[in-house]
């Protein structure tokens, strides 16, 4: 459920008519609804319950905005974080230090070092190099960073290629066969505090079967790790929900996940942690865009709106879904391609999609773009970075200004030999 409904005919995000934030915002604008991430954040939490008291860290990669993490604070989630720059959002939206999980393949070790000097709950090793250099940093700051070890445990998501992140092949976590011996090793340095384990296969999974075959791996390998006398306070099941994004899309529930999770953690006497993101963010935000003009086409006519590929990459990058509807509905159904103003034809958002009709002028809006939109924006063909609204009720605020294109030509510089 989303609060973005139809009133009189008008799509309103909560009280607040999108019309009126195209006209004193302009377009093209993300929209979010805080009604909605509270809503999902406290179903998610609800369906957690038999689980004790759970971590539960918000993936600020789905959508790092300052207003969306002040959010999801206030519902009390930490944050699951992969850069430098994801730490210093959280701990700016006044999420505590330590509920932040620090995760990610490629931490530098600045970076390593802004999550000791801040005092973060958990390091997700990503390999045993990168525990050896932690623990060099931790040691010679008198301290022992809380570290879980991320394994790879093998299995397909089933999800696209280019977010299954749990297969052998991908660059995640260290082989689950080889995590033993490495969890011992790195649990014999003065300057780490092994306290868990970590596993996330994947995005966008339709499929609570490869979730739980993972989570079941995981409960073997801390039960080896515990046979071996190796403490185990701790184990990170990472996210990966699913969000519908289209008419007929079925996905596991939060209150299913929840089951699931309780019936394979059974005995594991561990504190479980999650990270959710697309799952809360997604059908919380829309982009809101305009019409520029219809172009007749060999089979169908072009609609070209206003908002293009750097603004929202995910149809580009993998082919995605993204329902689009118009703001005020003619009534009207025409068959379209709907395509950006980027030069590119890897600009387009649906090639023959049965559409309400729409003219020059009019207003449409993406679903489900709260998740993977606004954080994924460039300013591909020299466009600036769109703006971003949250809604609360009858009111709304800009949360992100726009940035022109000005803006960022101001920043870049002509040596004097040119």
């Amino acid at each position: 459920m989303d609060h973005f409904h139809l009133r009189d005919g008008e799509l309103y995000a909560e009280d607040v008519p999108l019309a009126r934030i195209a006209a004193e915002v302009g377009t093209p604008v993300y929209v979010y609804s805080r009604a909605t991430l509270e809503r999902h954040a406290r179903v998610f939490k609800e369906a957690l319950t038999p689980l004790g008291d759970p971590h539960l860290a918000f993936a600020v990669k789905a959508n790092p905005n300052l207003a969306v993490l002040r959010v999801m604070q206030r519902e009390g989630f930490g944050a699951d974080v992969v850069s430098g720059g994801e730490l210093a959002r959280a701990l700016a939206a006044g999420m505590p230090a330590e509920d932040v999980v620090f995760s990610g393949v490629g931490k530098q070790e600045y970076e390593l070092i802004r999550g000791l000097d801040a005092g973060i709950g958990q390091f997700n090793l990503e390999s045993e190099e990168e525990g050896v250099e932690l623990a060099v940093l931790a040691e010679a700051r008198g301290l022992r960073a809380p570290c879980a070890l991320r394994v790879n445990p093998d299995v397909d998501a089933g999800t696209h290629d280019k977010i299954s992140t749990g297969k052998a092949d991908n660059k995640f976590g260290v082989p689950i066969g080889e995590a033993p011996a490495i969890y011992a090793r790195l649990s014999a340095m003065p300057g780490l505090d092994m306290r868990g384990v970590a596993v996330h296969i994947g995005s966008q999974l339709s499929d609570l079967a490869p979730l739980e075959r993972a989570f079941e791996k995981l409960g073997g390998l801390i039960a080896s790790l515990r046979a071996n006398g190796l403490k185990v306070s701790h184990a990170d099941l990472g996210g990966g929900l699913g969000v519908p994004y289209k008419a007929g899309d079925v996905m596991p529930s939060p209150a299913e996940y929840g089951a699931m999770v309780a019936r394979v953690t059974q005995g594991w006497d561990v504190r479980l942690m999650f990270e959710p993101g697309r799952v809360i963010a997604g059908n919380a935000g829309i982009l809101l865009t305009k019409v520029v003009r219809v172009k007749r086409g060999i089979r169908d006519p072009f609609v070209i709106v206003d908002a293009a590929m750097n603004d929202l990459a995910r149809p580009a990058l993998y082919g995605s879904w993204h329902d689009f509807e118009a703001v005020r509905p003619s009534n009207k159904r025409m068959t379209a391609n709907i395509v950006g103003p980027i030069c590119e034809t890897g600009d387009t958002f649906a090639m023959g999609r049965d559409i309400e009709g729409v003219e020059a002028g009019d207003l449409a809006v993406f679903r489900t773009a709260g998740a993977y939109g606004a954080t994924m924006a460039s300013s591909y063909n020299s466009r600036g970075f769109v703006a971003e609204v949250m809604v609360d009720g009858d009111k709304y605020a800009v949360v992100a200004d726009r940035i022109l294109p000005e803006e960022i030509t101001a920043a870049e510089r002509v040596p004097a030999w040119l």
